[in-house]
């Protein structure tokens, strides 16, 4: 059994990094005031201030421009600078590995993938090596960051205007016509996504949908060949994370995104948080038993969601070799094709209904290669989740279509490292794990 480490309880400088965390957390949403800040994080303003002065120091944060005022001095606008530091965001799937480099707000800068051979552990960790090492290679981290401005003296002016630039701190590195040059921005990480049960606190892969995998100490086989830290975790959740960087669910805190293709998965953000279940197996919607006696499924059980509207059932009912033909098919108005993607419609309709009377999301995301051909689906299921919704729950539920590509779900990958590097580190062994609330930082 493992141990559980404790949490740092009393620490002065644990409180200052979960307070620094908080306004890492508010800046991530765009530009705020110091003033705005002390409001929004219950901090006070001198406390604030300290926290400020400390990440502009560490070049993490700059001041901006200045807003209006209705009078007196015009409070500074702070944000945070996405050229501060990178991360990469992996999707590995049955026979690629597509990777990004994205920024701290997880814009993508650069892009790559790999052609994947082979799906035992050692071929996957050496595609996704080659990823890391191309995109670290990138000009987008190469160049110099440009110089932080000066930090305020903590217990300084609250909501002062911009001072001019000032020469980079001498530890950066480099001189320059007697003058130290700054560093190149850091890599931090990588976030990986892969299809399976993922114990995301450890890293380890318990079962890979699509390959023999049992028991992969996947985070630590990483860490060792590329020499960053990683995080792994189920590939729906990277699309959760992008949901909750870029997409509807944004500012949402029950969000539930249904994954539907060649298999069907959930991620679900319940009260704001991302929820993994126990041992990282939250999530299986697709292993649901939906019909008694049903078709077999590949996990070896009968009637389960995914063996019914997976794209394999899709393309044994239609007859066709890919969807794209079969909704090809549909849209020129073949009756029999177009009765399969109702009834997949429908099917789905009804299992999501039963997941709304379950968890009450406030949204429910359909996401995934499976909705391009949503148009032909989206009545059944839409008549199907109104019956089987409880009545009442219908009131405020949203439901939206979201067709992410591949590259989204690496996008998310990243999303998810960057969850980790906004956070303090509260217990010891998470000592190495590098966080922006840090004073080394």
């Amino acid at each position: 059994m493992r141990r559980v480490q404790p949490v740092r309880v009393g620490s002065k400088e644990l409180i200052r990094e979960i307070n620094s965390s908080l306004v890492l957390g508010e800046l991530r949403g765009g530009l705020v005031s110091r003033t705005e800040l002390a409001k929004r994080t219950g901090l006070s303003l001198p406390t604030v201030s300290e926290i400020v002065a400390e990440l502009i120091g560490s070049g993490v944060i700059e001041e901006r421009e200045t807003a209006s005022s209705g009078g007196g001095r015009r409070p500074v606008l702070l944000g945070l600078r996405p050229d501060a530091g990178y991360v990469i965001g992996i999707k590995v799937t049955e026979t690629r590995v597509i990777a990004v480099l994205t920024d701290l707000n997880a814009g993508i800068v650069e892009r790559t993938t790999v052609s994947l051979v082979g799906d035992d552990v050692d071929t996957v960790v050496e595609a996704v090596a080659t990823v890391v090492k191309q995109l670290r290679a990138g000009t987008a981290i190469s160049s110099p960051r440009q110089a932080a401005a000066p930090a305020a003296a903590p217990g300084g002016a609250a909501d002062r205007a911009p001072a001019p630039a000032a020469a980079p701190d001498a530890a950066l590195g480099g001189v320059a016509g007697g003058a130290p040059a700054p560093a190149p921005a850091p890599v931090y990480g990588v976030g990986v996504g892969l299809a399976g049960v993922i114990d995301r606190a450890t890293g380890v892969v318990r079962h890979a949908t699509y390959a023999d995998w049992r028991d992969v100490d996947l985070a630590a086989e990483l860490e060792r060949r590329i020499g960053l830290p990683v995080v792994v975790d189920n590939d729906v959740n990277t699309l959760v994370a992008n949901e909750q960087w870029f997409g509807a669910g944004r500012g949402v805190s029950d969000v539930a995104v249904v994954s539907i293709g060649r298999g069907v998965g959930l991620g679900m953000v319940l009260d704001g948080r991302l929820y993994r279940g126990a041992g990282g197996g939250a999530g299986e919607f697709g292993h649901t038993k939906v019909v008694a006696d049903g078709p077999l499924c590949d996990c070896g059980g009968r009637g389960c969601l995914e063996a019914l509207i997976g794209e394999p059932a899709i393309l044994e009912a239609a007859g066709c070799d890919t969807v794209e033909e079969a909704a090809e098919l549909a849209r020129g108005g073949d009756e029999g094709v177009k009765d399969v993607f109702d009834q997949v419609g429908r099917t789905l309709g009804t299992a999501v209904g039963n997941l709304v009377n379950l968890l009450n999301p406030k949204l429910i995301v359909l996401a995934g290669e499976g909705t391009r051909s949503s148009d032909l689906f989206l009545p059944g299921f839409e008549d199907a989740l109104q019956h089987a919704v409880f009545d009442g729950l219908q009131r405020e539920l949203d439901v939206v279509v979201d067709d992410w590509d591949d590259e989204a779900w690496a996008q998310g990958a990243a999303g998810l490292f960057l969850g980790e590097l906004f956070q303090p580190n509260l217990r010891p062994d998470e000592a190495d794990r590098p966080s922006l609330t840090k004073r080394s930082a």
